[in-house]
């Protein structure tokens, strides 16, 4: 009995981790913060962005964090999470996602967006679990012109930004409010 709880709770801790692993790696993105962005990642791990990147993890997060750079913000959203684990120290993940990036170009925004999956290996190598290979597959993609302004009603509110300035990142200014 005491076996079966210990592994049940280790399968949950495992899925937490990994499950941190997505949350990591969007935060990542969406702040630029490229060292967040690669600690998710095993040193030796591999990625498949199709043409667009196929390679390390140092190299592709060097590559995404070019192309997110430009834009003016990106939104990423995770959906449904779906881990299955092969043993105590190997799992197989798809994640589902949905991107919303703005762009700027020539005085007009527009949006794209995009929905896909990430067919990620994890492996726990001692007590951490990481990325070992992450897939990403692109279900659809949708571009359309920006259409939102920041009317009166929107502009009350405090705008999302980039890693140091969100205040996602400013910790110590959260500690007193």
């Amino acid at each position: 009995m005491a076996d079966d709880l210990a592994a049940r709770l280790d399968r949950l801790e495992s899925w937490q981790a990994i499950y941190d692993l997505a949350c990591d790696y969007m935060r990542g993105q969406d702040r630029l913060d490229a060292v967040l962005h690669r600690s998710v990642f095993h040193d030796d791990a591999t990625t498949d962005y199709g043409e667009g990147y196929r390679g390390d993890a140092d190299g592709f997060v060097a590559f995404a964090q070019g192309v997110l750079t430009p834009h003016v913000a990106n939104h990423h959203m995770i959906g449904q999470v779906r881990i299955d684990f092969e043993g105590a120290d190997l799992a197989f993940g798809e994640v589902y996602f949905q991107a919303h990036h703005r762009l700027e170009g020539e005085g007009e925004g527009t949006d794209l967006f995009v929905a896909g999956r990430y067919v990620d290996r994890y492996e726990r190598r001692g007590v951490t679990w990481k990325i070992a290979h992450r897939s990403e597959l692109v279900d659809w993609v949708r571009t359309e012109p920006a259409t939102d302004s920041l009317s009166p009603e929107v502009s009350r509110f405090p705008l999302g930004a980039r890693a140091p300035h969100d205040l996602s990142c400013r910790r110590e200014e959260m500690r007193t409010r």
